[in-house]
């Protein structure tokens, strides 16, 4: 039952062969029995969960469609408000929160009459690759316990590869979705920037960050980018362009589909199963009638440079907010405003919060902003160049979703090349705004392997697509899927 798609939920609700009481009782009990392990909540709704339950099979006993998410359980990053329930961005700043409204997809959830489990840990305000830097501790991979599951969006990859929600929603600014769908063997979807509302998500890069979803296959993706995206009047940044009929519109036939390699995504330290899985997948793409061919994008190597200046830069602004007076954890005593300020934040935010905002309040000083942002933003517009003349050579791109399988918790302090090769794959994208996808494809045996009798680690093939492009990167993800197996291989958890 926990592994099964949202596709044969809906249908065995609809048929009455299961309820979603009976549903969000039975992912609750896993919750209990394997959260000790998995660490993926920061909170576990379980009273309002049999509440909305409750209302969802008084619903579809009526007369009348279900609307496809009907009944079927989920977990939400704890990024998107929840009015009433407690929204953390695992920090400490936020601990108490409880927000008086719901972000614009928490919204559209509820209007779907889904059930939320609970609320996902998270790299503190999603600034990190591996769950490490939440104020709740790390959260743990399925597949084994001792690594990391990726970040930002961490606990929401772990709770879906453990079987302990149907699927979960997530944020990206620079890889938070595909990195962490990659290393636990999940399928996860990384919008066109714009296409989901920002609304009510709580800011990390305002001109990065990209709500999206985790699941267990390309299919359910679909359906839920449906449901997600849309234009909304509460974040002006959201896209004009309507919402296609994603699921509708999927097909397996990719015959003449163009497909390109972009020979700087396989870097010098990556790991060599990666190479070999993902190639594996280039050759079952090529059999389905794709044609692949070599591109460059020579700019590659300053994405991450360009995060480095532009993410810390919005973060610095976005977590000003929290001062101790408007919002965030505030002092018991203080003898001025000041030492309230201070005292406040050095309580409230974690290392790798403070780092990014004494960063990005350095580099938007006055002398430094012409220096390092706005040379950044060049930079950043020339990539987002290079990106469009390469969609007019080719439908797509094709390459690893991470450099690595996941490493062991604790190991990424020590190793300097883990977060720069990451960023390489994934940021150049995220700062073109494009859409992609992240899909297993594979098992590769980790280079620090201490376990001889381990088969493998997942790996994750990554498809991206020009903006607004979600149909084409669905229906390659979608072939790659009818054609293979390796979303429905699971761990076996105790």
């Amino acid at each position: 039952m926990e592994f099964l798609h949202l596709t044969e939920l809906r249908k065995k609700l609809d048929s009455r062969e299961i309820s979603s009481s009976e549903l969000a009782k039975y992912f609750l009990a896993r919750i209990k029995k394997l959260e000790p392990q998995l660490k993926a909540f920061v909170t576990v709704t379980e009273e309002a969960a049999l509440k909305d339950a409750q209302e969802a099979d008084e619903f579809i006993g009526s007369p009348g469609e279900n609307p496809f998410l009907c009944g079927i359980p989920y977990v939400s990053k704890d990024l998107f408000a929840t009015r009433g329930i407690r929204t953390t961005a695992s920090s400490k700043i936020l601990d108490e929160y409880k927000p008086p409204f719901d972000a614009t997809v928490t919204r559209k959830l509820k209007e779907q009459k889904s059930v939320l489990l609970g609320k996902t840990n998270l790299d503190e305000f999603a600034h990190g690759s591996s769950t490490e830097t939440s104020a709740y501790g790390p959260s743990h991979n399925p597949w084994d316990t001792s690594r990391i599951p990726g970040g930002s969006s961490g606990g929401s990859a772990a709770a879906v590869a453990g079987g302990l929600s149907p699927w979960a929603t997530a944020t990206e600014t620079g890889g938070s979705i595909r990195q962490p769908s990659s290393l636990c063997g999940v399928s996860g979807w990384k919008p066109t920037y714009g296409r989901v509302s920002r609304y009510g998500v709580i800011a990390m890069a305002s001109s990065l960050d990209s709500p999206g979803a985790i699941a267990h296959s390309v299919e359910d993706l679909a359906h839920l980018a449906e449901i997600m995206a849309g234009q909304d009047e509460k974040d002006s940044t959201t896209g004009h362009v309507p919402v296609p009929q994603y699921s509708r519109n999927l097909t397996a036939d990719i015959k003449g589909l163009k497909i390109g390699i972009p020979k700087e995504y396989f870097l010098d330290g990556m790991e060599e199963g990666i190479k070999q899985r993902v190639m594996e997948a280039v050759k079952e793409l090529e059999k389905m009638g794709a044609k692949t061919v070599e591109v460059a994008l020579p700019n590659t190597k300053f994405g991450s440079l360009v995060y480095a200046i532009v993410a810390p830069s919005e973060i610095s602004s976005n977590l000003m907010r929290y001062d101790g007076i408007r919002y965030g954890h505030t002092v018991p005593a203080a003898a001025d405003l000041l030492e309230v300020y201070e005292k406040s934040r050095a309580e409230g935010f974690g290392d790798e919060a403070k780092r990014r905002i004494m960063t990005g309040t350095y580099v938007l000083s006055a002398g430094y902003y012409d220096a390092y942002y706005k040379k950044a933003q060049k930079v950043r517009r020339l990539i987002v160049n290079e990106f469009a003349e390469a969609f007019k050579q080719v439908d797509l791109l094709v390459c690893p979703s991470s450099p690595n399988v996941a490493i062991k918790l604790g190991s990424a302090k020590d190793n300097p090349l883990f977060g720069y090769i990451a960023d390489q794959l994934n940021i150049p994208g995220s700062l073109a705004g494009l859409p992609a996808l992240s899909v297993p494809c594979g098992y590769a045996r980790p280079a620090d392997n201490d376990t001889p009798s381990m088969d493998g680690l997942p790996v994750g093939l990554q498809i991206i697509g020009p903006q607004w492009g979600e149909q084409q990167v669905f229906n390659a993800g979608f072939a790659y899927q009818q054609a293979t197996d390796w979303h429905k291989q699971h761990p076996s958890l105790e």
